[in-house]
């Protein structure tokens, strides 16, 4: 007897129940060649230590009987091999043969054995198969009976037959390592023909890394255009995002620290985008009100920014770092599945919060520069155009006053 110790996770991802978190499935049309290489598959992924607790659905347990049609001996009786599955299916299967109407409902009328008689293999002995010529045909006279053992269940993955292979990841591994060896392991002893995909978590594992950098970026870029659009301007929107890297910095030095993966839970570093952002905001958006007037240097705009919003900077970065601090202390039941996302979001808040008043001032000083040298650089070309068209005008002027 094996034992599968687990807790169900929270939210489930797709996939199917299995005995282990994390499932492979391995599909192919034939199904006795998938029924033979299942096994396989699941002892090479037994074999590497990252690796645990890996098992499969398939459960060759089930008693069956194997009906094989001899079809010269059919042929001889002028039955065919669909004649004989008509007889099975009448006396195993769900055949409807009339209906019976009442005045209030219908009732279907199936045909098939007795049940008292259909869990027993000698009940095939009473079964005959009709002949073109009239006569009855035994069914053992046609076909040979082999009992065996079959599945449990029929998976499909896809609307094709497969067989999920389950597995864990050992402490100290995160679960990119565990989908590449599994990958591996299971194509070494393939053959051509079968296919394997991951499912659940595994799987939306895979699809959320193959977008993620180029998601990441537009998100980013979105909230420039957005901010751009309210500021009229190309250069504050970097001054507001300047302290974003370090509260992502800050969340994944935080996970670290405590040993945490960056799970399902663990992506409330996005609230960190929000919550940053906000920082910026508050203290950008009365530096340009300030600079409004032409005496406020950019220097003193920004230093006024600073101590004016300080209290409500402070105060919603606050509530909300202490809003989830129990979370990130893992405090009632079920709080190991929900400690990352405190844990990413103090960790942030933290960092970036000691460092946010004092890069977003100098980032801001320095934009204000840069502008300044642009527009300055843009009035010089213009003043240079000026010159050159008054340099271009007075010799033809002074020619023409020379001529008359």
């Amino acid at each position: 007897m094996r034992a599968f110790m687990q807790v169900p996770p929270p939210i489930r991802i797709g996939g199917t129940l299995t005995k282990s978190e994390f499932q492979l499935a391995i599909q192919g049309t034939d199904t006795k060649e998938l029924y033979r290489i299942a096994p396989i598959v699941a002892d090479e992924l037994a074999k590497s230590p990252i690796l645990k607790d890996v098992t499969t659905d398939l459960l060759m347990r089930n008693p069956e009987l194997d009906v094989r049609i001899d079809r010269d001996r059919a042929a001889a009786y002028g039955l065919t091999a669909a004649q004989v599955e008509d007889a099975l299916y009448s006396a195993y299967g769900s055949r409807q043969v009339s209906t019976i109407y009442s005045a209030n409902n219908t009732y279907q009328v199936i045909l098939e054995l007795d049940p008292r008689t259909q869990r027993e293999p000698s009940a095939l002995d009473s079964l005959y198969v009709r002949s073109p010529s009239g006569p009855l045909v035994p069914l053992r006279a046609v076909a040979d009976v082999v009992p065996g053992v079959g599945p449990l269940a029929i998976n499909h993955a896809g609307q094709l037959p497969a067989v999920t292979a389950s597995f864990n990841v050992a402490p100290g591994h995160g679960l990119s390592e565990a989908v590449a060896v599994a990958e591996a392991a299971a194509h070494r002893v393939l053959p051509a023909g079968m296919t394997t995909r991951f499912q659940g978590a595994a799987e939306a594992f895979q699809s959320s890394l193959s977008g993620l950098g180029l998601l990441l970026v537009v998100s980013i870029f979105v909230i420039y255009i957005v901010l751009g659009i309210l500021y009229e301007s190309f250069i504050h929107p970097l001054t507001i995002l300047s302290a974003l890297p370090f509260a992502g910095f800050g969340a994944l030095a935080t996970l670290a620290i405590f040993g945490v993966d960056l799970n399902v839970f663990a992506v409330g570093v996005i609230l960190l985008v929000g919550l940053v952002k906000k920082n910026g905001i508050m203290m950008v958006d009365f530096a340009i009100e300030a600079q409004r007037d032409p005496a406020v240097s950019a220097e003193q705009a920004i230093h006024q920014a600073c101590i004016v919003r300080f209290r409500p900077i402070m105060m919603t970065t606050m509530a909300a770092l202490f809003g989830t601090l129990p979370i990130a202390l893992g405090i009632g039941a079920g709080a190991e599945s929900r400690q990352p996302l405190g844990l990413a979001v103090v960790g942030g808040l933290l960092f970036s919060q000691m460092l946010t008043l004092y890069v977003t001032p100098v980032f801001y000083i320095y934009m204000e520069k840069l502008r300044h040298l642009r527009r300055g650089a843009t009035k010089t070309s213009q003043r240079g155009g000026d010159a050159a068209e008054q340099s271009e005008s007075t010799p033809i002027s002074g020619r023409r006053a020379s001529g008359t």
